[in-house]
């Protein structure tokens, strides 16, 4: 009888930690595929640039808008998850994914890529803390050390596959421009009906208050503050620069025309940027900041010398450097946030930085845009190459030696 009672037990723990498990994977699965509408228009600029006639300048502001959306989500809805539950805001990325998507489908001039931009960021701003912090409550025990990797690889692993997805359907499917989106929303409704089905981790409680997060960094944490944004600034540049003007680079400079390794050079980027935060995940960030920021400064030499010998092998080379780069020091800069605020105050200190990162990959994206129409674009990259590794090398000096870095 005791017997049956332990085999029992054993089953429905089992059980448990199955549905666990389950809930777990959607939980991931839900956050790749939202992130993965983000990407989506990166190799398709090019085609909307000729259908609509505007130019590279505006390509780039087309694609920095999204940042927006991803900074108002963050100071406006950053805490609702904490207040009515984890899966009515992953619905509502989700939604807003959608109705980006159906914006695309339609669209029929600036207005319209415009408005499917913000809502693009709106969905990532809103599910990106919400799904990490779900993956993380729905994790079985046996992968709760790993849930926040996890987390991050859905993230990046969702934004690496947008492009790729993108380039292949825009240069083998029909209907270029609208075909990448009508197969992003079969994969959002399919994303919808796992969260309908997830377990709730979390309890509503207290009515919900639409007020911008403040964005303060308290006096103690300043010092490791800004060198960790410095840092993260300068990799999340680079990822701008790769999703918003490497088809230009591409076309322009290296004469490839091809949407689909328009989208490959981005996967590569992304997926290297996983490789590098995995690697990071036991070294100190007190180490794996400045490394990352030295490596990132590689990739940045691999960059300038693709554009200056019209290179393909370079930049690919120079993509999975930077992408190892970028990773190492995002891991590094909020390891070194979290550890480095009062407990009450990370969240509020970790969005800011946040906001801080996604006005890295929205406002230099921009400046090389004006800066290609004046100086032209192997000049306006390789400028911008010079910017960030700069950047990162202020980042690595700070770091090593912290007594160098100005009081605050």
């Amino acid at each position: 009888m005791t017997r049956e009672r332990d085999t029992a037990a054993e089953l429905s723990g089992r059980r448990s930690e199955s549905t666990s498990t389950w809930a777990f994977c959607a939980a991931a699965g839900a956050l790749a595929v939202t992130m993965t509408g983000t990407t989506l228009p990166t190799p398709l600029y090019g085609l909307y640039e000729h259908r609509f006639g505007f130019g590279g300048l505006m390509a780039t502001v087309v694609y920095a808008i999204y940042a927006v959306g991803v900074i108002a989500a963050l100071l406006l809805f950053g805490q609702w998850s904490d207040q009515v539950g984890r899966r009515p805001l992953l619905l509502a990325a989700i939604l807003l994914s959608a109705l980006s998507a159906v914006t695309f489908v339609v669209t029929d001039g600036l207005a319209l890529l415009f408005a499917g931009r913000v809502l693009s960021g709106l969905s990532a701003g809103v599910v990106t803390g919400t799904a990490t912090a779900a993956i993380i409550e729905l994790a079985p025990p046996k992968h709760r050390r790993a849930a926040p990797l996890v987390a991050t690889a859905a993230n990046m692993g969702g934004l690496g596959c947008g492009p790729l997805l993108a380039g292949i359907l825009a240069q083998y499917a029909p209907q270029p421009l609208r075909m990448p989106f009508t197969v992003d929303l079969a994969l959002l409704v399919a994303a919808g009906l796992l969260v309908l089905l997830l377990p709730e981790t979390v309890r509503a409680s207290g009515p919900l208050r639409l007020r911008p997060q403040p964005l303060r960094v308290p006096r103690e944490a300043r010092g490791a503050f800004v060198s960790a944004a410095i840092a993260g600034f300068a990799g999340f540049a680079t990822l701008g620069l790769f999703t918003s003007v490497s088809p230009s680079f591409l076309a322009q400079i290296l004469g490839v025309r091809s949407a689909a390794l328009s989208g490959l050079v981005v996967f590569v980027l992304f997926a290297a940027s996983t490789a590098g935060q995995l690697a990071t995940a036991r070294v100190r960030a007190g180490h794996a900041l400045p490394v990352g920021c030295v490596v990132l400064i590689l990739g940045m030499i691999l960059i300038t010398a693709s554009l200056l010998f019209t290179s393909l092998v370079l930049l690919l080379v120079g993509a999975v450097v930077t992408g190892a780069g970028q990773g190492m020091g995002f891991r590094a800069a909020i390891t070194t946030v979290s550890e480095q605020s009062p407990p009450r105050r990370r969240a509020e200190i970790t969005s800011t930085l946040f906001v801080a990162l996604y006005v890295g990959i929205s406002v230099p994206v921009v400046g090389i845009g004006a800066c290609a129409q004046m100086l032209g674009l192997r000049t306006a990259g390789v400028v911008f190459a010079a910017c960030v590794a700069l950047l990162a090398l202020l980042a690595a000096v700070r770091v090593a030696h912290p007594a160098a870095a100005p009081a605050r």
